[in-house]
């Protein structure tokens, strides 16, 4: 249930509605929406509510069909939101490119990727240092280390990091790192470590899990922003279905309907959909034109001999040729993608936006 107050509604009357909720055992969320109020409620008696708050002054509307995810809705937020990393928002004009390896594997390899991305026009450098992986033989990644390695080609690139946190212990450790932390498709459900990542100021990506439905991954969306952080970025990144051609099946429908229903941004991961580094520009071009805000990729500056996912990364090259066509789709729908950008020098690196 969301109470709208009127207008020109008194200090005094807006307490009073606030007292009342909780006084009936819910709790109020109080939200400025340009020149309106909006009181959501959690919890209580809202049968009971709707009758007592109707007869209250200052009270101009009652949505009593309010979605199950009140914080994240449209209803409550009708205005899209735009998250901001350093000088970067996502959620605006710009369709945001994040790329980079799925594992950091060496200092070396991190440099080469990053510094490529950044040439190309990518605005995020995204790696993984915890590598919560199918087999417990495949590599895991190298946790602190990579946190590290990521750090430092923050300085050489001018770009913030993303990267994935996989438990709630570790959730202080990877924010002291990185700019992004990311909830990856196995965590989506992880209620313990979203509430965690809910209680850290580091805005989140959260990614949707292979087998949720569009209303799972939006109430696990609630679960971070009813803990306290309202900076949630979506991630669609396919969905498993009877399709064995592709690794998952993308979801293009997923980014309309997600900006019907909430006002967080959202992106498209197209690599872990495809799982073949070739169909990645296809699905990458769909969504910049069904209105993605940004899409995240993986790159490896030699796929072949990647320690994980690399049938699925792009070359440097690929990743350039791409960025290439995603512009153009980008204009086609009054948007636009960064431009290629000079060689990085380090006077550069020493502008880097850091961590906000």
């Amino acid at each position: 249930m969301i109470v709208v107050l009127e207008r020109n509604c008194s200090l005094k009357n807006k307490a009073a509605v606030v007292r009342l909720i909780e006084r009936q055992g819910g709790r109020p969320l109080v939200t400025e929406i340009g020149e309106e109020t909006h009181i959501g409620l959690i919890g209580g008696d809202a049968l009971a509510l709707t009758v007592d708050l109707a007869e209250m002054p200052g009270v101009a509307e009652i949505r009593a069909t309010a979605p199950p995810y009140p914080q994240v809705s449209r209803e409550h937020h009708p205005e899209p939101s735009e998250i901001r990393i350093g000088d970067l928002r996502i959620g605006g004009d710009e369709v945001v490119v994040m790329a980079g390896p799925c594992s950091v594997e060496s200092k070396d390899q991190l440099s080469a990727v990053g510094a490529a991305v950044a040439r190309a026009g990518a605005r995020m450098l995204r790696g993984g240092a915890f590598k919560p992986r199918s087999s417990p033989y495949s590599f895991q990644g190298l946790g602190e280390e990579g946190l590290v390695l990521l750090a430092q080609a923050r300085e050489e690139t001018g770009l913030p990091v993303i990267t994935e946190v996989v438990a709630p212990e570790d959730v202080g450790l990877v924010g002291r790192y990185a700019d992004v932390l990311q909830i990856g498709a196995r965590n989506m459900q992880n209620f313990r470590l979203l509430s965690e990542v809910g209680a850290q100021p580091r805005p989140v990506l959260l990614k949707r899990g292979i087998a949720s439905t569009i209303e799972e991954l939006l109430l696990a969306a609630e679960y971070v922003v009813a803990a306290g952080n309202p900076r949630v970025v979506l991630c669609e990144r396919g969905i498993r279905t009877f399709e064995t051609a592709t690794r998952n099946t993308l979801d293009v429908s997923a980014v309309p309907v997600l900006k019907l229903r909430t006002h967080l941004p959202v992106i498209v991961d197209p690599s872990h959909a495809a799982g073949e580094r070739s169909l990645v520009p296809y699905l990458a071009r769909a969504a910049v034109a069904a209105g993605a805000d940004g899409v995240i990729v993986e790159v490896h500056n030699d796929p072949d001999s990647a320690l994980s996912d690399g049938k699925q990364s792009l070359t440097l090259e690929g990743f350039a040729s791409m960025m290439n066509e995603l512009r153009r789709v980008a204009a086609a729908v009054d948007r636009h993608v960064s431009p290629p950008n000079e060689p990085v020098t380090d006077e550069r690196a020493q502008r880097s936006p850091g961590r906000s």
